[in-house]
C-alpha cells in the first residue's frame, strides 16, 4: 500500500541536492512510499515540477523578509498539500519554527511526526552569534545569542523529544543526540551517497584540458569560501610544490557570494599561485566529474568542530565512487569510510599531514590503483542511494507499523 509524506523542506525548490532529489524522488518511490514537497522556489517565477508527489511553493527566497515570513509560508504550503492529499506522516527538514507548527499540526491530525536533521542548524545560530559579536558590537551579538538561547530550547526541548523519529546525516550526530539525552531506537542514520547511474567511471570521460599536460593534477570539488577555510588548499599546494614543482590544482567550483569569489581569486593572487591554481567556476555535477577523474589525487579537507564534526560530506564519497585516490582529514564519518574501504589517506587538517598524503599517494602509483579498485566497491556496497534507500524505507515502515499498534 503506497503511502505519501508531507515534507517540508529547507533547501531552495527545485530540489537539486542528491539526498532529496535522488533518495526521494526516485528510490523511495520504488518502496511505494511518495512525497508531497513543500517550500521556497528558489527565485520569482518559473516552472517547478516534482516527479515523486504534489508539489506545494509557497513564497520565494528572493522576496523581502522570506526568512521572517518562511514559517507562515509553509503552513500554507501544509495546509495545501493536507487538502487536497491523504497524507501518512509530516515531515520538516532543517527548520526549527516551522518544525514546531509542524509538531502542532501533526498532533492534531494524529499523524507521525519525523524530524529530518542534515546539519546541527542550532549551533550554527552560536556560531554566527559569536562571530557578528566579534564584528558588529553588543547589541547585534546578544541579538544573536538570543536567538541561538531560544532555538535551542524549542529544538531539543520540544521538536526532537516529541518528533516519533528523526533522521540524522551520521553515526557521529547519533551518538552526540544520544549523549543529549535522545534515544538511539528513535533514530535512523542516513549519510550521504551517490546515484549509482551517475557515477560509474566506465562510462564518464575525464577533463582533456590542455593546460594538464605535463603537470600532477590534483583536485578539490565543491564550495570556496572563508568558512570552509580554502586558504588551507592554497598553503598545501605551496607546501606541496616545493616537492613537486608542476603540481596543478584545480578548485572544481566556487564560492557562493560574489565577494567570497572575488576573495577567493585574491588569495591566489597575493601567493603568486596563478600558474598552479585553476578554479573552473560553477559547474554542472556531470561536468564537475570529469575535472575529478582527470586528477591523480582529490582532496577532502572538512574544518573540525562542531558544526562539521557530525556531518557526512558527499565529494569523499563521490570521489571514491569515481576511483580516484583521495586524501580527507579526520572528521567522524570521513575517518570511517577510508578505514573500511581503504580508498585513500586519512589525516589530520594540518599542512604538513595533507602533504605528505598527497606526496604518498602522488609518488606511489601502486597504491593509487588498488584506491581505484577499492573505492568503486565500497561505495557500491554501502553509499549508493538505492542501497540507503532500502534502509530509509524501512525506518518508515517500522513507524507505520508503531502507530498502527498504538
Amino acid at each position: 500500500m503506497n503511502k505519501t509524506i508531507a515534507f517540508i523542506v529547507r533547501d531552495p525548490l527545485p530540489a537539486k541536492r542528491a539526498d532529496l532529489l535522488t533518495l526521494f524522488g526516485h528510490e523511495l518511490p520504488r518502496y511505494g512510499i511518495y512525497s508531497a514537497l513543500i517550500g521556497q522556489a528558489a527565485t520569482e517565477g518559473g516552472a517547478l515540477s516534482w516527479r515523486a508527489g504534489p508539489l506545494s511553493v509557497v513564497g520565494a527566497f528572493s522576496r523581502r523578509f522570506s526568512s521572517v515570513m518562511t514559517p507562515l509560508w509553509d503552513m500554507v504550503g501544509l495546509w495545501r498539500v493536507l487538502r487536497g492529499n491523504s497524507i501518512d506522516c509530516i515531515q520538516v527538514r532543517d527548520k526549527i519554527a516551522s518544525g514546531l507548527c509542524a509538531l502542532i499540526v501533526a498532533r492534531i491530525l494524529r499523524l507521525p511526526y519525523v524530524y529530518w536533521m542534515s546539519f546541527p542548524i542550532v549551533e550554527g545560530y552560536g556560531v554566527r552569534a559569536r562571530d557578528l559579536g566579534n564584528s558588529h558590537g553588543r547589541f547585534v551579538a546578544l541579538a544573536h545569542r538570543l536567538r541561538a538561547a531560544i532555538s535551542r530550547w524549542v529544538f531539543y526541548s520540544l521538536l526532537l523529544r516529541n518528533a516519533d523519529h528523526i533522521f540524522v546525516q551520521s553515526e557521529a550526530m547519533l551518538d552526540w543526540l544520544a549523549g543529549k539525552g535522545l534515544p538511539k531506537a528513535r533514530m535512523t542514520p542516513v549519510p550521504m551517497g551517490v546515484d549509482r547511474d551517475l557515477f560509474q567511471r566506465e562510462l564518464v570521460l575525464p577533463v582533456k584540458d590542455p593546460r594538464f599536460l605535463g603537470r600532477r593534477v590534483i583536485v578539490y570539488v565543491g564550495v570556496l569560501g572563508r568558512a570552509r577555510q580554502s586558504v588551507f588548499l592554497l598553503e598545501l599546494l605551496i607546501a606541496l610544490r616545493s616537492a613537486e614543482p608542476d603540481v596543478l590544482l584545480v578548485l572544481a567550483g566556487d564560492a557562493v557570494s560574489p565577494d567570497e569569489r572575488d576573495w577567493i581569486r585574491r588569495e591566489v593572487a597575493s601567493r603568486e599561485l596563478e600558474s598552479h591554481v585553476l578554479i573552473t567556476g560553477w559547474l554542472s555535477q556531470s561536468e564537475a566529474i570529469r575535472y575529478a577523474l582527470a586528477a591523480e589525487v582529490a582532496l577532502s579537507p572538512v574544518p573540525r568542530g562542531e558544526l562539521f564534526d557530525v556531518s557526512s560530506p558527499t565529494k569523499l564519497i563521490e570521489y571514491m565512487a569515481l576511483g580516484v585516490p583521495s586524501v580527507a582529514n579526520d572528521i567522524p564519518d570521513q575517518q570511517l569510510v577510508i578505514e573500511r574501504s581503504g580508498a585513500g589517506l586519512c589525516v589530520q587538517m594540518t599542512v604538513p599531514a595533507f602533504c605528505e598524503a598527497v606526496l604518498h599517494l602522488l609518488r606511489n602509483p601502486d597504491l593509487r590503483q588498488h584506491c581505484s579498485e577499492v573505492g568503486p566497491k565500497y561505495v557500491s556496497n554501502e553509499r549508493t542511494y538505492d542501497r540507503l534507500g532500502a534502509d530509509v524505507a524501512d525506518a518508515y515502515k517500522r513507524l507505520w507499523q508503531q502507530q498502527d499498534v498504538i
